[in-house]
Parts: structure tokens; sequence; C-alpha cells
């Protein structure tokens, strides 16, 4: 078993010793999750520490997409509980890039494809294949392609 799941269940003891429901039903649904993920497709395996971190980031994703739906509907109540949910998964994550770490990012890999040749608002696709392997799990996709937009468009 992995460290990062072998922690999940850890803290998902503890939770139910310490009668924790927020935490408990979170960390519950994340597990389910991950038993899901490793018995798709043709056969069971298990998931590296990275494809368990990857299912985390999504779940996470899922409560904080949930949480404003929820307060565009005015459910405050529903929507406190999901940003609640999506900050004790944060928790499992590495620490995500500031805006001005990513932006620093987003420069190098502008200059870098501006020298090989790719310019303007059609550079997006090649500024992304550089972006991408460096801020892996630390910036939110959404994230990473407004500041290469931005940056390209001026």
């Amino acid at each position: 078993m992995t460290t990062l799941k072998s922690k999940l269940k850890e803290d998902l003891t503890t939770a139910m010793k310490a009668r924790d429901e927020l935490t408990s039903s979170t960390l519950r649904l994340t597990l389910a999750a991950i038993t899901k993920e490793e018995v798709s497709g043709k056969t069971a395996r298990e998931l590296s520490d990275d494809e368990v971190q990857k299912v985390i980031a999504r779940e996470a994703k899922k409560r904080r997409e949930a949480a404003e739906a929820f307060a565009q509907g005015g459910r405050t109540e529903q929507a406190e509980r999901e940003r609640a949910e999506g900050e004790l998964l944060d928790g499992y994550l590495p620490k995500q890039l500031s805006d001005d770490e990513l932006g620093a990012i987003v420069a190098a890999a502008v200059d870098e494809a501006k020298a090989a040749g790719a310019e303007g608002p059609r550079a997006m696709g090649t500024v992304m294949k550089i972006v991408n392997p460096k801020v892996a799990g630390l910036a939110d996709g959404g994230r990473v392609a407004a500041a290469v937009k931005k940056l390209l468009a001026g």
C-alpha cells in the first residue's frame, strides 16, 4: 500500500475515533474514489503515490466547483461544507505555487517558445507543453492557462 493511501486510512481511523463527521465522510469518499480508480480497467492494480495524489486533487476540485455552485444557488450551508471538505483534501496535496512563482515559470516558458519561433496566441499549445511538466500537481490547469493567455496577449 502506498504511503499516501495508508496515511488517508490512518487519518480516517483517527477521525472516526474522534467522531469527526466531516473529516471521516470526506476521507471515506476519497478512499472510495481511489479504490474505484484501482479497480477500473481490465485488471485491478495498486496506485502509486502520484496517482493517489491526482485522485485527491480531482476530488478537491469537485468540492471547490460544488461549493461555487451551491453559493450561486443560495445554499450557503452546503457551500461552506463543500469548501471545508476541499480545504481538508488540500492538506494532502503539495503546496500550490503562488501567483508570482507561477508567473516566473510561465514567463520563462514564453521566452523559450519565442526563441523557438512561436509567438502570439497561437503559441498557447507550445507554451503549455513546456509549462505543464514543471507545474504538475503544483498549480491548477485553469490557473496555468490563464497565466499563459495573459502573457501571450501582451
